[in-house]
């Protein structure tokens, strides 16, 4: 490596500017390749690009997206090649936050996340990686997670307590987390970068949604208020108090104009997003609040309880609809189906249980080993996803699209596993 850097602290800084921020996209506009893919995994031009105050880790991850150039993604020619550089790419992403704090760990995530591979490409970086002799470790197994086949693609850092809540603007580009230590974080899902910190509020923040043009987040805290935060500008528009415990839910309805809050003071209010006044306070639960979903219409809102009940809400007048009752411990979570006809609610009971709202009655029902913490359901109207307190994640199959559902004894667990 010694060369390599004799060669390049000669260059000239407009020398060093193009070699490692322009050369890449000059040999694929160049159609040159073959140089592209050797570049890219030139484990002397990968450790140097970080390692410029310029560049940077994320900037060299930038450069494998070159490779999703439809001329050279689906070239059969280079369809390995492009695999390899696209798994060197996604170990990069996979330890961004890592190198990022100290480059010296590039050499050990790199081997540790790649040795599992038996490509050419990786395994001349991993020879590379072998003979320099900087200041870093260099592991002979694979104990990382490697890349590649779903899972881990990158991890943010940034809050110094536990994150409470989670939400993505709807166009996926932007996520947000509310943590314990009493701030909102605003994240760029493609780089892994943190946009902005809103602070204001004076404890946890429990609870986060995003107005479905994305413009606007709405937090709920300990501290017993809700904030309206401006999503471009990173500022607080308003603050809407009422609560008189923690709140522990928020929702949004579809048209963007009516916010929906939950509380450990057994109630949920209904908000005016655009003036912040309080419409309606509904009231019902004996115990504290724990989830609120909207039905896709807008025009109910379903709420789970420490109680052990769900509650069926209609949001145009504040009047309870009707109460369902079936769990034996609380309700954790809550989930509507596709077409918002079919509930489901997982509970501390061990139960998932699935609920049929025009005629009011639990339709199936199934029995984990612990207590479930969440649920949702996928796009496909069949897959239930639900995650136990044992750590355990449950795969469930139920046809929730028929007309109406048909009851079942039992849903059918397809994968069950830790």
């Amino acid at each position: 490596m010694t060369k390599f850097i004799d060669w390049f602290n000669q260059l000239s800084e407009e020398g060093k500017k193009y070699y490692l921020g322009c050369l890449p996209e000059t040999l694929l506009d160049g159609k040159d390749y073959t140089k592209l893919y050797k570049l890219l995994s030139d484990y002397e031009f990968i450790t140097t690009k970080i390692n410029h105050p310029l560049f940077g880790i994320q900037a060299l991850i930038e450069d494998y997206d070159l490779l999703d150039n439809s001329k050279v993604r689906y070239n059969s020619e280079y369809a390995e090649t492009v695999k390899a550089l696209k798994l060197i790419q996604g170990t990069l992403s996979r330890s961004a936050h890592i190198i990022f704090q100290d480059s010296k760990q590039l050499k050990g995530q790199l081997s540790a996340r790649l040795t599992h591979f038996d490509l050419p490409e990786i395994k001349n970086l991993l020879a590379q990686i072998a003979t320099d002799k900087n200041i870093g470790l260099y592991s002979l197994m694979g104990s990382l997670i490697p890349p590649g086949g779903g899972g881990l693609i990158r991890t943010l850092e940034g809050h110094s307590y536990s994150v409470e809540a989670i939400a993505v603007t709807p166009d996926g580009k932007t996520v947000i987390s509310g943590s314990d230590d009493k701030t909102i974080k605003i994240w760029d899902l493609r780089t892994g970068t943190e946009k902005f910190t809103l602070t204001g509020h004076s404890d946890w923040v429990n609870a986060i949604a995003v107005t479905p043009d994305g413009k606007t987040v709405i937090s709920g805290s300990v501290d017993k208020t809700i904030k309206i935060w401006d999503l471009v500008t990173g500022t607080e528009k308003f603050t809407v108090k009422g609560h008189s415990d923690f709140v522990n839910a928020i929702a949004v309805t579809p048209d963007g104009k009516t916010v929906i809050s939950g509380s450990v003071d057994k109630t949920i209010k209904i908000w005016d997003l655009v003036t912040g006044t309080e419409k309606f306070t509904l009231k019902g639960h004996s115990y504290s609040v724990k989830v609120i979903v909207f039905t896709p219409d807008g025009k109910t809102v379903i709420s789970a309880s420490t109680d052990n009940t769900i509650k069926i809400w209609d949001v145009e007048t504040g009047t309870e609809k009707f109460t369902l009752k079936g769990h034996s411990s609380w309700v954790s979570a809550i989930a509507l189906a596709p077409d918002g006809k079919t509930l489901i609610s997982a509970s501390r009971d061990n139960t998932i249980e699935i609920w049929d709202l025009a005629t009011r009655k639990e339709i199936a029902t199934s029995t984990g080993e612990s207590p479930i913490n969440c649920c949702t359901v996928a796009p496909d109207g069949v897959t239930i996803v639900a995650g136990e307190e044992s750590g355990r994640l449950n795969l469930l199959l139920e046809n929730l699209s028929s007309t109406p559902p048909q009851p079942s004894p039992q849903l059918r667990w397809i994968y069950c596993g830790f």
